[in-house]
C-alpha cells in the first residue's frame, strides 16, 4: 500500500492545486500502475478545499474508472473533509457518463 501524508506537503491546509497535481502525478498514478492501493491520510489537516481534493483525484477517476476508488482508503479524514472527498469522487464519475 502507498501511503500518502498529506499534512507532511501541504501543512494543516490543502489549498494548493499544484501540490494536490504532483501527488496524482508522481505518486498516485505510478502506485496504481503498480497495482498498489492508495491509502491518502489526512491526519493533523484541519481543511481542504475542493480544488485541492479535485486537483488530486478527478483526472484518476476519469482515467481508469469509478471502480478505481476500490483501491484508494482516505484516513483520518474530519467532517469536512470527508464531504469534499465525496463531492469530488461523485462529480467525478457523474462527468463519465457525458
Amino acid at each position: 500500500m502507498t501511503v500518502i501524508q498529506v499534512l507532511e506537503r501541504v501543512g494543516s491546509f490543502a489549498e494548493d492545486k499544484d501540490i494536490a497535481a504532483a501527488i496524482r502525478k508522481n505518486e498516485i498514478r505510478p502506485a496504481i500502475e503498480r497495482g498498489d492501493s492508495i491509502c491518502i491520510d489526512f491526519a493533523g489537516v484541519e481543511g481542504a478545499t475542493q480544488s485541492f481534493v479535485h486537483a488530486m483525484l478527478s483526472d484518476i477517476i476519469r482515467t481508469f474508472g469509478a471502480d478505481i476508488l476500490d483501491k484508494f482508503e482516505f484516513r483520518s479524514c474530519n467532517k469536512t473533509i470527508q464531504s469534499i472527498v465525496g463531492i469530488v469522487t461523485e462529480y467525478s464519475q457523474l462527468d463519465m457518463d457525458e
